[in-house]
């Protein structure tokens, strides 16, 4: 088996990398060859790729896997390649259908990241925690650049985490409300990046009945946020697996945060925290809103996210009156940070991780090829085809494949 890293190529760019020039390193005293594209974007120089004894090299056509980051454009895809890349299509989303056309097109077998898991269904390796990590962060300067009420450097500016944590240390904070949605990887990065700043986390029920004088923020389950139409009893495996079954109760949170920080899974057929309308109150006080999660309205856990925002240009505003993008930072918007590539912003961190998560855990079942479990489950196309457990993007796929 040879590994070729590509270069990313998506816009904007990317610049967080698989496998780190240490993991490479290590892939390679295995006895696999591992082999890398030359690009002037990555958080990894070429030249730390050959101080750890990696090749680079412009033609990776004798590899047999192709590993990137973010969707490989549809003219870079190499047929009859096994690529690992974030796809993107998974949940049907409309603007990568011709990305998965053309994928099925040239005979790719295409594992997503997103659907490694192990025996339990647990997902093995993702960059989540530290979009949250920077998500949290950029919510809080968002509402700096928005009250200039305490100073703030962007995280794409520091060094690393640990530069971070030094500014953490000296930050002074005004007494604001945040809420924090999720339990996963994500809520648990800006979990930590709002601790480490100093902020106290409290109970639901404080946040919404209670006032404080200095920074809070609680953290809300599933549990928090919806109910059971029927009014029975909240049971988790019935909401992941039935989520019409239930409306949201997040308004009272509205009414009380400065500031939201989405880290959810959102399932389309779930309940929105709040709708359009709800917005329009002059109870709704929430002011700045970083939407991790980044699903793009209409379908989607927050209504006013119309679009992606980007690491150059994190911010736009949301005018609830006119229910359209208006300029940041003023009274009558809610500004909102919804940056889709957030890890790129912590990308070394991010990648060292990343690709020691792959090394430790992905790299025995790749291996194996499709005698894996996990590389089985997790490989969306194969022989011209979608694979059985995705057989659910057929009509997905299906529109428009003859124009391909």
């Amino acid at each position: 088996m040879k590994i070729g890293i590509i270069k990313e190529r998506k816009n904007p760019p990317d610049n967080r990398v698989p496998l780190s020039p240490s993991v490479c390193a290590a892939i390679i005293a295995q006895g696999i060859e591992v082999v890398v594209e030359p690009s002037d974007s990555r958080c990894f120089k070429d030249e730390e790729y050959k101080m750890a004894g990696v090749p680079l090299k412009n033609d990776l056509s004798d590899c047999d896997v192709l590993m990137g980051v973010k969707e490989v454009p549809i003219d870079s895809l190499v047929s009859g390649k096994t690529y690992f890349f974030f796809s993107h299509t998974i949940k049907e989303q409309s603007y990568n259908r011709k990305l998965l056309q053309n994928i099925i097109k040239k005979d790719i077998n295409m594992i997503d990241y997103e659907v490694l898991t192990d025996a339990t269904g647990k997902r093995v390796i993702a960059f989540g925690k530290f979009a949250g990590m920077v998500g949290a962060h950029n919510g809080l300067w968002t509402y700096a650049q928005r009250t200039k009420s305490f100073e703030l450097p962007r995280m794409k500016d520091l060094p690393g985490y640990e530069e971070a944590k030094k500014v953490y240390a000296k930050l002074e904070l005004p007494p604001i409300k945040i809420v924090l949605t999720g339990s996963g990887r994500v809520s648990s990065g800006a979990a930590q990046v709002l601790l480490d700043m100093g902020i106290k986390k409290i109970e639901p029920r404080d946040f919404l009945k209670k006032e404080f004088s200095h920074a809070v923020f609680t953290q809300l389950d599933c549990k928090d946020y919806v109910k059971a139409r029927n009014n029975t009893p909240f049971e988790k495996k019935e909401f992941y697996k039935f989520p019409k079954r239930f409306e949201s109760i997040f308004l009272p949170y509205t009414k009380v945060a400065d500031i939201l920080i989405n880290g959810i899974f959102y399932d389309k057929n779930a309940p929105a925290f709040f709708t359009k309308e709800d917005m329009k109150s002059p109870d709704f006080n929430i002011k700045v809103i970083a939407d991790v999660t980044c699903d793009i309205a209409p379908e989607s856990s927050i209504p006013s996210t119309l679009y992606a925002s980007t690491i150059a240009e994190p911010v736009f505003g949301y005018n609830p009156k006119t229910e359209m993008e208006a300029p940041p930072y003023s009274d009558e918007v809610v500004d909102v940070m919804s940056i889709d590539n957030l890890p790129n912003e912590l990308a070394r961190d991010a990648s060292e991780k990343f690709g020691n998560t792959f090394l430790n855990l992905v790299l025995n079942e790749l291996k194996k090829g499709t005698d894996s479990r996990m590389i089985k489950d997790a490989m969306v196309t194969s022989n011209g085809q979608l694979t059985e457990k995705f057989k659910y993007l057929t009509d997905y796929v299906s529109e428009g494949m003859e124009a391909i």
